[in-house]
């Protein structure tokens, strides 16, 4: 009688699995229809200041893989139309919700002696990933401004140590990341709470899953700084958004 009254269960937990499964792929799909999105081009008018090259004869295997494409800097990095590389737009006022987190871990790896990518963005307690592609040691070492409650670490990564996982506990934007090994490499990290995205080589960006509303977006460039602009959003809309930076 017992293992029938257990058998008579089985029926009823799959269904009520399924009731569950369905109502929260319901949820889901409600809510991305009912957001919208902020989308533009980010450029630079004027003449793009020159990119010095970068002496990495300190160490032969970093000049051996830049044998037929000698590295530069990447603090200004102008693409197709003007465009404008590595600028981190976020929304800064107007976003109530829970901390934005990637639909996959964000990662920071070190190729060819530079950082890839040179500016990482990443919401607030979000994971990411210190990787290594080189062959090289490498020491990874944030330096985020102390009165943020953001804690500064320094690592070694050897060629093929398993990849370091951190988060940021506190919004920075930015915190510049060096290696004590290589001096002439350098990046960002970026932290924001809400909804953000980072430019493509052609400057153009999109800000998913941000819900309708009137918000203010900033636009962060290591050189040129910040700019500010307002947007609405409507449910189930891109709102175009576009900001130019002036060189120097």
């Amino acid at each position: 009688m017992k293992a029938r009254q257990q058998n008579g269960w089985i029926p009823i937990s799959i269904t009520l699995v399924l009731i569950l499964a369905s109502t929260f792929l319901l949820n889901q799909n409600v809510r991305a229809a009912g957001e919208g999105s902020i989308t533009g081009k980010v450029t630079l008018s004027g003449t793009p200041p020159h990119e010095r090259g970068i002496d990495m004869s300190k160490d032969p295997y970093c000049v051996k893989q830049h044998a037929n494409n000698p590295a530069h800097l990447e603090t200004v990095v102008v693409g197709q139309g003007g465009g404008l590389e590595n600028v981190v737009l976020y929304i800064s006022q107007g976003f109530n919700g829970t901390p934005t987190k990637s639909t996959a871990v964000p990662v920071f790896d070190q190729k060819g002696c530079m950082y890839t990518p040179h500016v990482l963005a990443m919401g607030v307690g979000e994971q990411y990933k210190v990787e290594t592609s080189d062959q090289t040691t490498h020491n990874i070492h944030p330096e985020p401004n102390p009165m943020t409650g953001n804690i500064p670490w320094n690592r070694s990564q050897p060629p093929g140590a398993a990849p370091i996982i951190q988060s940021w506990k506190a919004e920075e934007v930015a915190i510049p990341v060096k290696c004590n090994i290589h001096p002439w490499m350098h990046g960002y990290f970026v932290v924001v709470k809400g909804p953000y995205a980072t430019t493509k080589d052609d400057g153009s960006y999109t800000i998913e899953n941000v819900p309708p509303g009137s918000y203010t977006v900033t636009a962060w460039q290591e050189t040129y700084g910040t700019q500010q602009q307002k947007a609405t959003v409507s449910a189930g809309k891109p709102t175009t958004l576009d900001f130019a930076f002036k060189a120097k």
